[in-house]
């Protein structure tokens, strides 16, 4: 991580407003590139951001919290994200929160010492007729139980190991 504390934060985001552009629209593409490259949006990168679009850190800052898959701190390789609307309540997602926090040895909204891992809970993912679901990273899981969380994480973590 400290070598993204080191990166020239001014020269990565001149190239990627020189391919968004450097209207306010480009702000969330920029912010889900860096995301999406460098696993979370470093202060030292918005500060730069900020300047190449003319707007204030405080709004760039504001964007990154609104939105939940955006982050201005580091999270886990692998982001395990419970659904927390009303459907997955009702259809056990306590049993499978309390699954996830034993298997992944966290509690919600930490990550884990190696990072590998965070767990955190998200609004609607669109899975309502599979509930509960989550999301890890990309891949969606439905009609979760305690024991497919089993599953899922030890999968997850066969995955930590080849990285």
């Amino acid at each position: 991580m400290s070598a993204l504390l080191d990166m020239d934060w001014r020269s990565v985001v001149a190239d990627l407003v020189a391919t968004r552009g450097t209207d306010r629209t480009a702000l969330i593409p920029i912010l889900q590139d860096i995301q999406l490259n460098y696993g979370y949006v470093p202060k030292e990168a918005q500060t730069q951001l900020a300047l190449a679009l003319d707007i204030s850190q405080a709004q760039v800052s504001e964007v990154i919290s609104f939105y939940s898959f955006l982050s201005g701190e580091p999270k886990g390789k692998f982001v395990f994200r419970l659904c927390q609307t009303i459907s997955c309540e009702m259809a056990g997602k306590e049993e499978v929160a309390r699954a996830l926090e034993s298997s992944l040895g966290l509690s919600f909204g930490e990550t884990s010492e190696d990072g590998l891992f965070s767990l955190e809970y998200t609004n609607c993912i669109g899975m309502c007729d599979q509930p509960p679901a989550m999301l890890v990273n990309d891949d969606v899981f439905g009609d979760l139980t305690p024991e497919s969380v089993e599953e899922i994480v030890s999968g997850y973590r066969r995955k930590g190991e080849e990285l």
